[in-house]
């Protein structure tokens, strides 16, 4: 796609280059109709964007409109894939209706060499930081341009609030219905649409394609993009989503109530003993012995760690009572099976759901002992260092508990109760009492969980999901449940013509020490909508457990099996198999 150059001594400001374009189509007179010509909107520069006013007519959604803050010619940098030109960074606000709400704060990056394309960027966990679009997608690769480098204008918001100490995990903006439905879904309308305005204005013209990226609250945001307003995007790269929020939700607080228990919470050592115990069970279920277990589905069916051993040592404790890091308590092992079960509720949610998927718990990293850079990352996401309580143990540079318990207290505190000084442990997510109703509303607002997709393909709308089968945060077995619905609904030939899932053995949550994903997403997307060449072969790379191994992507629900010969650590050793 021919890339549009901008050079910015010639650019006018556009009010005044409207005007100046208007008067010389007057002069130069019309057709036959005396139809006077439109005047042609001319590009503005850096600079000119500053200040600039966006209508909320112009907004598809509520607001009081829109203004950029600031604006800044950022000088290219890097070389090689770490290359990235030179581009406008714009700032902004979009102004909520009710005063009290927080504005929706955004970044827009306005390459001076633009490609003609857009991607938005989701964000994560609860948000409360602007998702920048100054750097990668969702477990890009490491050996190719990020999309601002490529030349895509990008941009993504805050959701509406700005974060407190708590980070992705500050829910306090729940407390307000406004700063509540736009972390829910509408700041996603709300500043795509400025950001069309914006890119408008600069270039004097519109995107010929607009693209989502986003993983986890990133994923869910993509998703909703393509099924609420599927007329504003042309393809999506949806990683590990949490799609049902809610739902997830109401498992967190499952699984909290289980380690808050007396002993039930595992030590980092304890969860190193289940991995390791699991590993030595499931490794080889793939055909091969390479550190990652592949066929998690036999994983599943044949590992109990009630009866489990460790180099012919017993998992579980004599008699199932804790005598330190050398074993599993009959506590422990119950936290960990609560984790891999499914979550039922014995009432309906106004999302239809009734259910929240177990995890993959065995050969899952909740955070073991390790010295890779990544892991004070894999612990956070996980399953932290200190054990749930009331109140909530604090989240600190060095000490947190579960990500999880951490994100239930606060949504059971400002989004279902509104109450700062509820006990989020007494809440029972399956028997909520006088909760029952305000949750079910909740996931009503929260839950992306729409199965017919048929406006956004009917546009030729394509998207590339890939969940780590070794997810501690948002179940990789959701993603599966999402992917059959489609099916199902859609129809299997219909599903394929437009969606490719692929599970990552090995892969976290986002980040992972074990198998670091690593995946041009991007290049295939472009591929299939913009070139009509459907995915395949797809190759996924680790650039942290065994750098620069490699496996195939494989199309759920296939996975790498080993070929028996060859270098286990290329993906050419390995085929898709289902059994």
């Amino acid at each position: 796609m021919k890339k549009i150059a901008i050079h910015q001594p010639r650019l006018l400001p556009l009010a005044a280059a409207a005007l100046a374009s208007f008067g010389l189509a007057a002069c130069g007179g019309g057709d036959d109709n005396n139809t006077p010509a439109q005047p042609a909107q001319l590009a503005m520069s850096c600079a000119q964007l500053n200040g600039m006013n966006i209508p909320a007519s112009s907004i598809g959604l509520a607001t009081t409109g829109a203004t950029v803050t600031s604006t800044q010619v950022v000088a290219a940098a890097g070389s090689g894939a770490t290359a990235v030109g030179e581009y406008c960074k714009v700032l902004g606000d979009i102004n909520p209706v009710d005063a009290s709400a927080p504005k929706i704060k955004f970044q827009l990056n306005l390459p001076t060499d633009w490609n003609s394309k857009a991607m938005m960027f989701g964000g994560g966990g609860y948000n409360g930081t602007i998702a920048t679009g100054a750097g990668n997608v969702p477990a890009g690769p490491a050996d190719k341009q990020i999309p601002l480098g490529r030349g895509y204008a990008t941009f993504g918001s805050d959701s509406g609030h700005q974060a407190n100490a708590n980070g992705s995990r500050d829910g306090t903006f729940g407390a307000n219905d406004e700063a509540l439905r736009n972390f829910s879904g509408d700041a996603i309308k709300k500043t795509r649409d400025v950001a069309m305005a914006i890119i408008k204005a600069r270039y004097a013209a519109t995107p010929k394609k607009t693209y989502f990226a986003g993983g986890s609250t990133g994923g869910r945001e993509a998703i909703l993009a393509v099924q609420n307003w599927p007329q504003d995007f042309d393809g999506a790269i949806v990683l590990y989503p949490a799609w049902n929020a809610a739902a997830l939700d109401l498992q967190f607080g499952r699984i909290t109530r289980q380690l808050a228990q007396p002993n039930a919470y595992p030590s980092r050592a304890k969860r190193k003993l289940l991995y390791d115990a699991a590993m030595a069970a499931c490794d080889t279920l793939d055909g091969v012995q390479d550190g990652l277990i592949s066929n998690q589905a036999a994983c599943n069916a044949a590992f109990n760690p009630a009866t489990a051993t460790l180099n012919g040592a017993p998992l579980r404790c004599p008699n199932g009572v804790d005598v330190g890091d050398s074993c599993l308590s009959d506590a422990q092992i119950a936290s960990f099976n609560v984790i891999n079960s499914t979550l039922t509720l014995p009432y309906a949610l106004a999302s239809g759901e009734t259910t929240y998927p177990g995890f993959n718990t065995w050969g899952t990293d909740f955070g073991v002992p390790g010295t890779s850079p990544l892991q004070p990352t894999v612990l956070t996401l996980s399953m932290g260092t200190e054990q749930p309580a009331n109140p909530m143990p604090p989240v600190t540079s060095t000490t947190m508990p579960p990500y999880g318990s951490t994100f239930w207290d606060q949504w059971v505190k400002y989004f279902v109760t509104r109450d700062a000084n509820y006990n989020s442990l007494s809440l029972d997510p399956q028997a909520p009492g006088p909760w029952q109703s305000r949750i079910v509303a909740l996931t009503g607002i929260q839950d992306a969980n729409k199965t017919d997709l048929s406006p956004f393909v009917a546009r030729g709308g394509k998207i590339l999901m890939a969940h780590g089968i070794h997810d501690a945060l948002v179940s990789t077995r959701a993603t599966e449940q999402y992917w059959t619905r489609l099916r199902n609904a859609m129809g299997a030939n219909t599903v394929t013509s437009f969606l490719r899932y692929y599970e990552i053995p090995g892969y976290g949550h986002s980040t992972s020490s074990v198998f670091n994903a690593s995946w041009d997403s991007v290049t295939a997307l472009e591929n299939w909508v913009e070139k009509g060449v459907a995915p395949t072969n797809q190759i996924v790379a680790d650039t942290a457990g065994v750098p620069g191994r490699t496996r195939p992507l494989c199309e759920y629900p296939a996975w790498p099996k080993y070929s028996g010969t060859g270098d286990i650590n290329s993906a050419n050793s390995y085929t898709c198999a289902t059994q």
